[in-house]
């Protein structure tokens, strides 16, 4: 059926974590070529890109070594954003990377909008694709409002945080202040998207302790593991600038 579709069905045949593996570098790795090929530019694609994929990307569930239940995919890229943001901050400037954080926000909002307004239309009596295209794209309301609120405070607080740490280090530790803004800006992340979705906007909310347990620690643990496997890559970074960039 062509080539991608024969090099998903390769893929399925790997293990799940090898897979993860090869996405997590590959997300990583883009980075740094967005940021060689268009500057601090290039950042602000892939942060769009990420923003819009990982919301996608989640809907899709899988089964990991490490937990009895389904995990759903996202993890990889939402966390890369916070790599995208402390690269900026740290060779271009927190304002740079607040830009960047208000770009992916507003990238997000219009493409919900613009595929609302593509399902709006009345398919035709041979079409195939709106069910699906409706399943993929029509977001519930309140994991959406959700996502929106947590992407903004954590992407925000992750901006300041870092800023405030390279402050009080005299620019040094690079390697401290990217994990620990990571670490602390992602379990922000976590709490405010369940404590929205699974609690505050929920018809029926659930148990406080359920939803700390499953929704915001089910996948920190596993962010915190990404963060430390980030901090060769904003090392990296400094390496791809191009020196005419600004």
């Amino acid at each position: 059926m062509g080539f991608f579709f024969d090099l998903t069905l390769v893929l399925n045949s790997f293990a799940t974590e090898f897979i993860w593996a090869i996405m997590l570098l590959f997300c990583f790795i883009s980075i740094l070529i967005f940021l060689r090929l268009f500057g601090y530019i290039g950042i602000f694609i892939y942060s769009s890109l990420a923003v819009i994929a990982g919301n996608i990307q989640v809907l899709k569930t899988v089964d990991f070594f490490y937990s009895p239940e389904p995990v759903a995919l996202g993890t990889i890229l939402f966390a890369s954003t916070f790599l995208c943001t402390d690269i900026l901050s740290e060779y271009y400037g927190k304002e740079k990377a607040k830009m960047n954080v208000l770009i992916g926000f507003c990238a997000f909002l219009f493409m919900t909008l613009l595929m609302v307004i593509t399902l709006g239309f009345k398919p035709s009596s041979n079409d195939w694709i709106q069910d699906s295209l409706s399943n993929v794209f029509t977001p519930m309301t309140r994991f959406f409002i959700a996502s929106m609120i947590a992407y903004l405070i954590s992407q925000y607080f992750d901006v300041w945080f870092f800023s405030y740490l390279k402050k009080i280090t005299s620019e040094k530790y690079l390697w401290f202040r990217n994990n620990l803004s990571t670490v602390v800006s992602s379990l922000v992340d976590n709490t405010i998207f369940s404590l929205f979705a699974w609690i505050l906007l929920n018809p029926e909310p659930i148990n406080l302790y359920n939803v700390i347990m499953i929704y915001i620690l089910g996948t920190y643990f596993l962010r915190i593991f990404i963060a430390f496997l980030d901090t060769p890559f904003i090392y990296f970074a400094k390496f791809f600038i191009k020196k005419t960039n600004g």
